[in-house]
């Protein structure tokens, strides 16, 4: 599987031409998506039977969303914030 669309090219443009930091922000993005998914789907399920929320975003799947997002600039990221965390995550590594 490969990214096609959009171009893994303007996704590295969005993030300073760093993979790590495309992969860090998309997988993000997917994880909420997929909590707002699944949270949305079990809302509604309980007061109506037919679950349009899934259905409109049926056949994307997260990631394919977050990317998108990415390329069209409605997701970014804040880069002091994003080196903070980094440099949290990594504080026990010698």
């Amino acid at each position: 599987m490969s990214v096609i669309k959009p171009e893994i090219d303007t996704l590295l443009e969005r993030t300073e031409h760093n993979p790590f930091l495309l992969c860090s922000v998309a997988s993000k993005r997917a994880c909420d998506i997929n909590n707002m998914l699944r949270g949305q789907h079990l809302r509604v399920t309980a007061i109506q039977d037919f679950d349009d929320i899934t259905t409109v975003a049926s056949g994307k799947d997260s990631v394919s969303i977050a990317m998108g997002e990415i390329a069209d600039g409605t997701l970014g990221f804040v880069q002091d914030d994003f080196d903070e965390a980094i440099r949290g995550e990594n504080t026990g590594i010698q």
